[in-house]
């Protein structure tokens, strides 16, 4: 049996309620909760819970035995099975939806108040209003986002700092709201689900998010010109895809829009989902504006995937492994390719590097490194980029004009010269050492960005760099791989558990350290992620559960 052969019910079974399933609110109703939490919205939050919340395991569980099966010397592969989709020429995706029709500078950034004006405020073509990875998901950032969303949706957001500067949307163009909730693997602990059978369970984060932004904002985003727009993270299967695309029909049912007004792209960021992009946008088609290619996550996949597999799966030093060495190079060409084919746009990663205003030399670098990357992103023929500070849009701005001009896209750019094989996807070879500055810069970077998350902040600028939850996945994992597979700097240090933990002492005496922060417990977790026998499939669901979730 193939993803095709598995068709939906008919509407009417697929999305008739069998008993009476609901959301109860666990977590404390902090000041204009109650506007997101209505009845109403819970109503339509159980409703998804009730249709796909078993799908939901079913997908994770496969990615658990798809992860057992690689480690033990089965790779990735273009799947047989669904063959005939990639060879069948004519099918095309639904493209971009209003709004989305020209989008060569994305910024991205998490969701409150201050950063949501900033964003709206940029000059970018497109803002990604994160909700995952650049948002630390406590529960006043889970719901004061959607209200961020909703007021700035309205028309109606400002804000006041603490130090009483007020901020307000000023621009008389702002970016199309394109919004990315939690990957399917995390909970919302603060809301529960009791299904049919009378079983109470935490709600999904994928389906909270989601389905609180486009119940209280898809009619008024259509008033707008716009529509709702999502960006789709930690995909690994078409399958998974599938059931976003049944997320979609049956919001579109129940808020009684029309078919395909949700438009959504997917961020292709890990290993398994390079091999199955064509199926990904297939099953999504209806649905489906692009895809972006998520560099951070991606790294990340690749070395999760093959932590276990000997040291030639093994990266060197994390600001080695470049978007210009083999296999990252043949991910991103791959995906442009088959957006192209497909009449889907091609989206850019985000450099890592930001602007220093103080430091007028480091500021130059980074605006030189940031412009080259562009430059051969729009070489390459993708259709627009990521940035993360808005410094940076007119950076990359130039870059895509001067290979754009006025034309908003460059599908016409189908690269029939590209020929990405498996094995191109897997050649990890870079031939650069670990160092030790390699290996302390992880257990800094990491510890750093876990004690920001655990205060709440999702997107920390570092050493020069955007961190988000994705760079800090990169920074552990690979410790955790290095102690595993036995790696000796170029220094000649063992990489070892005793070894990384007394750097983990070192850092904490390093930090400059202040009253209420939460650096102890970043480097509890830390050593939980990265020194423990077992590996975390990811470090942000048992650091949610233990520490960021309200308790009585």
């Amino acid at each position: 049996m193939t993803i095709t052969d598995i068709a939906p019910p008919a509407a009417d079974e697929r999305y008739r309620a069998r008993t009476a399933p609901s959301i109860e609110v666990a977590g404390r109703l902090h000041e204009r909760f109650e506007e997101i939490l209505t009845p109403e919205a819970l109503a339509f939050l159980a409703q998804l819970h009730e249709l796909f919340a078993g799908a939901r395991y079913d997908r994770l569980a496969d990615r658990m035995r798809r992860g057992y099966e690689i480690g033990n010397g089965r790779d990735p592969r273009f799947r047989e099975d669904t063959a005939r989709i990639r060879e069948e020429a004519s099918w095309r995706v639904a493209g971009p939806g209003p709004g989305l029709e020209d989008r060569r500078v994305e910024i991205t950034g998490p969701t409150d108040p201050r950063m949501t004006i900033n964003a709206l405020n940029s000059g970018a073509r497109v803002w990604l209003a994160d909700q995952e990875d650049a948002t630390s998901p406590t529960w006043r950032n889970v719901i004061g986002g959607q209200l961020s969303l909703r007021d700035a949706i309205r028309g109606d957001l400002s804000y006041t700092s603490p130090d009483g500067r007020r901020y307000e949307v000023t621009a008389e163009r702002t970016p199309t709201i394109v919004m990315r909730p939690r990957g399917w693997h995390l909970e919302e602990h603060h809301l529960l689900f009791t299904d049919r059978h009378g079983r109470t369970m935490p709600a999904s984060g994928s389906l909270v998010d989601f389905g609180l932004y486009v119940f209280h904002n898809a009619e008024q985003l259509i008033a707008n010109g716009a529509g709702p727009y999502f960006y789709l993270p930690k995909i690994e299967s078409a399958e998974e895809a599938r059931l976003w695309d049944h997320v979609f029909s049956f919001s579109e049912q129940y808020l009684g829009i029309p078919h395909g007004t949700i438009r959504a792209t997917v961020l292709i960021e890990t290993l398994p989902a390079a091999f199955e992009m064509e199926e990904i946008l297939y099953e999504l088609r209806d649905h489906c504006a692009g895809l972006n290619a998520g560099r951070w996550d991606y790294i990340f996949s690749i070395i999760k995937t093959y932590r276990g597999r000997g040291s030639r799966f093994v990266l060197p030093d994390r600001n080695e492994v470049t978007m210009t060495v083999d296999f990252m190079r043949a991910y991103t060409e791959l995906l442009v390719q088959t957006c192209h084919r497909r009449g889907a746009y091609a989206i850019g990663g985000m450099s890592a590097f930001i602007p220093n205003r103080r430091d007028p030399e480091a500021n130059a670098r980074a605006m030189e490194k940031v412009a080259a990357d562009k430059k051969r992103e729009a070489a390459d023929g993708f259709d627009g980029t990521w940035v993360a500070h808005p410094d940076l849009i007119p950076v990359a701005q130039a870059e895509f004009d001067a290979v754009l001009g006025n034309r908003p896209n460059q599908l016409e750019r189908t690269r029939d010269d590209v020929r990405v094989r498996e094995r191109h996807l897997l050649n990890l070879w870079i031939g650069r050492a670990i160092t030790d500055e390699g290996v302390h810069g992880n257990v800094s970077v990491a510890i750093r960005y876990i004690e920001a998350w655990l205060r709440g902040l999702g997107a920390v600028a570092i050493d020069g760099l955007m961190e988000d939850a994705a760079t800090a996945e990169i920074s552990r994992s690979q410790i955790w791989q290095w102690i595993r597979q036995e790696q000796v700097t170029e220094q000649g240090t063992p990489i070892t558990r005793e070894y990384v933990s007394e750097l983990v002492d070192r850092v904490l005496g390093e930090v400059e350290r202040s009253e209420g922060d939460r650096f102890d417990e970043a480097a509890e977790v830390f050593r939980d992620v990265a020194l423990s026998p077992t590996f975390r499939a990811f470090l942000t669901t048992k650091a949610y559960a233990d520490h960021l979730v309200e308790r009585d």
